[in-house]
């Protein structure tokens, strides 16, 4: 006798919420950091993800740790982002490797905290080239990998400093407030072919790029005052916002900046 129609039986079992088995992901910057616990987020919930960074040893060994810690194997692709080219043949490799690229989170960022009275025009060129100019190229020619397949996820690793500035910080802040705008763009360029954009902004972290900070009693205690919930971000604590905005639970989620920083930017 069949189930009745309103049975459990009666019905497949839903999938289990904020899976990404089958989905490759290429993730930059993720040699350590906030990028590496986001490709470990990524890998922990079913993905096939590639790790990038411009020091090849670096990322053997990121790699390696990741597949410890998640049970997956995870591939690397060495390759400057300031380097349109190497980064146009790294996309290329990655879909032909594992026949589709189905999200890439641009997380590579460098910062100069410097008076803009103090950069020469290369600096400011060189620095734009990394933090804006790259992640824009490399959206692209993800993109069009994405547009084949009728779905994608872009996500922008952008950061608090593009809506509040501090002083002696305005080439970082000009990129990533750029980074925000692009992400708003490609939201509205690539949505009617299945891709998303969308944005993480991160807070103070305890990385160890801010190790000398963290270190800093004055600076931790300064934390302590701003940020509402009175501590630094723990990395781990990226990772869930990045599979969040990858998944199918945030299809109709796009063109908004998820904003991670313990309460930082809304307080007085």
């Amino acid at each position: 006798m069949p189930p009745l129609a309103d049975s459990p039986s009666a019905h497949p079992p839903l999938p289990r919420p904020f899976r990404l088995d089958g989905r490759v992901a290429l993730v930059t910057g993720a040699g350590r950091g906030l990028g590496f616990e986001m490709a470990k987020s990524l890998a922990s919930a079913g993905a096939s993800v590639v790790i990038n960074g411009r020091h090849a040893g670096r990322l053997e060994a990121a790699a390696a740790a990741l597949a410890a810690e998640t049970g997956r194997v995870v591939d690397t692709a060495p390759f400057d982002v300031a380097d349109p080219d190497a980064g146009r043949a790294a996309i290329a490799a990655i879909a032909q490797r594992h026949g589709r690229l189905d999200i890439l989170v641009n997380n590579v960022g460098a910062r100069d905290r410097r008076p803009l009275k103090d950069f020469a025009p290369g600096e400011i060129a060189s620095l734009i080239a990394t933090d804006l100019v790259g992640p824009m190229l490399l959206a692209r020619e993800a993109a069009e990998h994405m547009t084949a397949h009728r779905h994608g996820r872009l996500i922008t690793v952008t950061s608090i400093a593009g809506q509040v500035a501090n002083r002696h910080d305005p080439v970082y802040t000009a990129a990533k407030a750029g980074l925000t705008g692009l992400m708003r763009a490609l939201a509205v360029d690539y949505a009617r072919a299945g891709i998303t954009s969308n944005a993480i902004a991160p807070g103070m972290f305890a990385t160890e790029t801010n190790a000398g900070l963290v270190a800093d009693a004055a600076f931790s205690a300064f934390v302590d005052v701003r940020v509402p919930l009175g501590r630094w971000g723990r990395p781990h604590e990226i990772g869930a916002a990045a599979v969040f905005l990858a998944s199918d639970e945030a299809s109709f989620v796009n063109g908004h900046v998820l904003t991670v920083d313990g309460g930082q930017t809304v307080r007085m």
